[in-house]
């Protein structure tokens, strides 16, 4: 069977969606593909989100990933919403969901810390979920 696909959506492709991504890769590659994307793109990903990814898994982001529009990553199978709190446009996919993140932009290296390991905790259920045929 063809690993689904999985598409992270936010507004600006530069923090959250970003993280799920490369979270999305090193943890769950096995079991999907990721990608991520925005309504909106920014010029580079966000520097704090690199340098703590880089720090706590090793990934250097700018070196796999830039801010994409949604026009920019393939037909997927499932989308996840980062919960931008805006209207995101119709992406077919068999299955959607949203998680309800909030956005670390400004704040102390704790919020985003806490944001990626909520990240890390919600892309390993979702590769759970997708191993037991539940999406």
């Amino acid at each position: 069977m063809d690993k689904l696909k999985v598409a992270f959506i936010c507004v600006h492709n530069s923090c959250r969606s970003q993280v799920a991504e490369a979270l999305g890769k090193q943890l769950a590659g096995d079991v999907f593909e990721s990608y991520s994307a925005g309504t909106e793109t920014k010029t580079q990903i966000n520097q704090d989100a690199v340098r703590l990814i880089k720090e706590l898994y090793g990934i250097d982001m700018e070196k796999t990933q830039y801010s994409k529009p949604l026009s920019d990553i393939p037909p997927v199978d499932i989308v996840v919403t980062m919960g931008c709190n805006v209207a995101c446009p119709h992406l077919p996919s068999k299955h959607r969901e949203d998680w309800g993140l909030d956005d670390p932009t400004g704040k102390s290296d704790e919020a985003y810390v806490a944001l990626i390991d909520e990240i890390e905790t919600k892309i390993k259920e979702l590769a759970e979920r997708i191993r037991r045929r539940l999406i």
